[in-house]
């Protein structure tokens, strides 16, 4: 449906995405603080402890939630957001698998403890990667996957008598199966000459470090008992005016008014609407351009809903306010438009992932990238592998930067990862991901996984089921997945809206042989092309290198040859993008942690280096060169 006419697409996006909105229940607003909402964030240090036990279950068996952390053990301080595996010194801790507990007593403020008329909400941002959650000792919610958020109503647990305390308790287990997102094995150890009784380790088919905890802010907010749940804004435009669809979903009560209003950068009203759902116009609509392809780009309005509502305990009214970018998104069998003209995606693939505090939220870390991103002219990134937080998605909006998110389908090789339970969670989570991420503007793409076996048989009924789901649910944007598959063979293609490939030509294979990229590189776009007339994504490629590490003629590890090789790609893309290649994405934004396989791996290609070097310049050379000692 998003291939063709953009006039045609304005036309059906509405109608569609209405129709796309019965399959989400339920809300996930932001937790914004408004006139008739507080928000009291529980970040900072937690009690933590892991269950070493044989069979990781002793918290449950001894009930651990019942009573303080510490009553039952030793704890250790952790901070959220974090995740555990790096904070302390302890090498079981870091790679453990299995159960881990956090716990936090805090203080509320007595008119949530008071006031019936107010609702009290727990929210956890991420936590991986499955989640049961305890307040006062009394079981609240469990979650399923990590890095999306997750909810409970906790009023009557605070508001049932006087409180001096709430304790928090969280239990995470890391583990992965063939059937979670991403998927894993666990492999037991039972030869008793080697191993001790109980040994396992967990294997996974993604390259990179399988870091736990929670992950993002755990939040306490408030709402009325009748409530804005839900609200979910599309745009569209018409010559120079912009329309601003929306639809907002009340809780508490059937008997409420909704009143709309839009505010331009400056606070000015420029559109007001009334009723639950509706069109705004706004004449002269300043559009959400791309940065660097507008010269006043991420243009953000604001649309502040109240909700207003008669209840047995009296009038009652909500506010909340949503940032609202108006663009349009449309796939031609060549190009990508936004607003009508081609965009060209020109940017990074990301991990959220840094020293200490593994994948743990941290603003200053974030606002470091962003200002790196722009300084390097790049005006996208593919959430690669996995939902980021919230906040990234918010600074995409105000800065112009394009997402294409992704969700945490990377890995799935085995034929059991595509059975029908697999399949089941596989779409629970893109529910998840596009109620939470269906209003920025700055996500113009969803991907559903990252170089599956989608040569396997499963894999046709797998993606087409999976694709056609997450059309069903936002028609408004276009849907893909990342392959490394070979055009004849690759199953879920013919389902995707733009073809997105990695390939790593003179790295992972012709090793050092840079000449052949030109040749392979226009011989793999071709034959995509040939077979599916979609636009393309060249969504990975690039060399590791060493800093600091020369060699002229260019040799793998080198600085030059991480140079050269990205020249030798450029050539191609910059002869490809006239025709029918809409992106390119370096793999990667910075370096992260993997887990000591694949570090065994670049360590056996470094030595391939290093044997090189001895040969050619001896080793007092190499020294110099490499800096070892």
């Amino acid at each position: 449906m998003l291939r063709g006419s953009a006039g045609a697409w304005a036309v059906l996006g509405p109608l569609l995405w209405g129709c796309g909105l019965a399959l989400l229940q339920g809300g996930m607003l932001y937790p914004r603080e408004s006139r008739s909402r507080e928000r009291k964030e529980l970040d900072g240090l937690w009690s933590f402890r892991a269950d070493f036990s044989d069979n990781r279950r002793q918290g449950f068996e001894q009930q651990w939630y019942r009573a303080p952390l510490r009553e039952s053990g030793p704890t250790l301080d952790m901070p959220v957001p974090s995740s555990f595996n790096d904070v302390g010194q302890d090498g079981q801790l870091r790679s453990f698998v299995g159960w881990v507990w956090y716990e936090r007593e805090i203080t509320l403020p007595q008119r949530w403890a008071e006031d019936l008329g107010a609702r009290v909400v727990l929210r956890i941002g991420s936590a991986h990667y499955y989640a049961i959650v305890w307040v006062n000792g009394v079981h609240v919610v469990e979650h399923e996957g990590g890095h999306l958020p997750f909810e409970a109503d906790i009023s009557k647990l605070v508001q049932s008598g006087p409180l001096s305390s709430c304790r928090i308790t969280i239990a995470i287990n890391n583990t992965l199966s063939p059937h979670t997102l991403p998927p894993g094995t666990i492999l037991y150890k039972t030869d008793p000459s080697m191993y001790p009784k109980g040994y396992f380790v967990q294997n996974t088919k993604f390259d990179f470090f399988n870091y736990a905890g929670l992950h993002r802010s755990v939040v306490l907010y408030t709402t009325p008992t009748t409530y804005i749940d839900d609200i979910t804004v599309t745009t569209d435009v018409d010559q120079d005016i912009g329309l601003v669809n929306y639809q907002v979903i009340v809780q508490g009560s059937d008997h409420f008014q909704v009143d709309v209003s839009l505010l331009d950068e400056e606070g000015k009203v420029v559109a007001k609407g009334a009723g639950a759902e509706g069109q705004l116009q706004v004449p002269s609509a300043h559009l959400w351009w791309p940065y660097l392809m507008h010269e006043h780009p991420a243009y953000l309005y604001s649309l502040e809903v109240k909700m207003m509502a008669q209840t047995a305990m009296g009038p009652v009214s909500d506010f909340y306010t949503l940032p609202v970018g108006i663009r349009t998104v449309a796939v031609t069998e060549s190009q990508f438009l936004i607003n009508g003209k081609p965009f060209y995606f020109r940017g990074v693939n990301k991990h959220e992932d840094a020293d200490i505090r593994g994948k743990g939220f941290d603003w200053p870390l974030l606002v470091k990238d962003f200002n790196l991103l722009r300084w390097l002219g790049a005006n996208a990134f593919r959430t690669s592998h996995y939902p980021y937080a919230e906040e990234v998605l918010q600074l995409c909006d105000r800065y112009g930067i394009v997402v294409i998110d992704e969700s945490p389908g990377v890995g799935i090789a085995l034929v059991e990862s595509f059975s029908n339970v697999s399949l089941q969670h596989h779409l629970e989570v893109m529910e998840e991901m596009i109620r939470r991420d269906k209003n920025h503007p700055a996500v113009v793409m969803w991907s559903v996984a990252n170089e599956p076996a989608s040569f396997l048989k499963p894999a046709g009924y797998y993606f087409k089921t999976l694709i056609a789901h997450t059309k069903a649910l936002d028609p408004s944007r276009p849907v893909t997945f990342v392959t490394n598959t070979n055009y004849e063979a690759d199953l879920g293609a013919p389902y995707v809206d733009v073809i997105c490939v990695n390939s790593y030509y003179s790295w992972y294979h012709d090793y050092g042989h840079m000449e052949v990229i030109q040749l392979q590189l226009a011989t793999q776009f071709e034959n995509w092309y040939k077979a599916y007339q979609k636009p393309m994504i060249q969504s990975e490629y690039g060399a590791d290198a060493i800093e600091g590490f020369h060699e002229d003629p260019p040799l793998m590890f080198s600085e030059e040859y991480q140079k050269g090789l990205l020249k030798q790609y450029h050539v191609v893309l910059d002869q490809k993008r006239k025709e029918y290649v809409v992106g390119e994405l370096i793999w990667n934004f910075a370096d992260f942690m993997t887990n000591q396989y694949f570090l065994l791996i670049l360590c056996q290609m470094q030595e391939m280096v290093a044997d090189a070097l001895l040969f050619s310049f001896g080793w007092s050379s190499f020294i110099s060169i490499s800096g070892v000692n």
